[in-house]
């Protein structure tokens, strides 16, 4: 894919959260982006009033970010196209026939995302990359002409979830 000490960071994450994600020009896309870890569920957050439930879920933890998770800034200087996806209807499609390179944040070479593209727009400057967002709440798929720029910032300006 293209290297840097930050998408090796992101990418060993485990779980990330979609945290921002704004144009702040036209045509250009910033997303931020937020580690999650997995922590036992001394709250009880995730409790059933089912017996068989309960119990499956008694070893259970919870993914969220705790004090330490590392935040991520990606910028693209020009997209072609994103779509954003809430996770659990966007991991139901069927995907074997795809190919990528990567772990959270994944590069195409075969998708139905560049499929879509190639067949209803037109007029392109240069080759299309597709990249992938895997986050816990959202999938995010950016068309774009080159990769995202990549920053490690400070983990307390994103404690909550912001989509503009």
């Amino acid at each position: 894919m293209f290297g840097s000490p930050e998408l090796d960071y992101l990418n060993s994450a485990k779980y990330l959260f979609l945290r921002e994600l704004s144009e702040p020009r036209d045509n250009s896309l910033r997303v931020v982006v937020q580690e999650g870890k997995a922590r036992p569920d001394a709250s009880g957050a995730i409790r059933n009033g089912v017996p068989e439930v309960a119990e499956l879920r008694s070893a259970g933890f919870v993914i969220d970010s705790l004090e330490g998770c590392k935040s991520f800034e990606l910028t693209w200087e020009r997209y072609v196209a994103y779509l954003v996806t809430e996770e659990l209807v966007g991991s139901c499609g069927k995907s074997d026939d795809e190919i990528y390179a990567g772990g959270l944040l994944r590069l195409y070479t075969k998708s139905h995302f560049l499929e879509h593209l190639a067949r209803d727009t037109g007029g392109h400057t240069d080759l299309i990359q597709h990249y992938k967002l895997v986050c816990q709440n959202h999938l995010l798929d950016v068309a774009s002409y080159s990769p995202p720029d990549i920053r490690l910032i400070d983990s307390t300006s994103t404690s909550s979830p912001r989509i503009q």
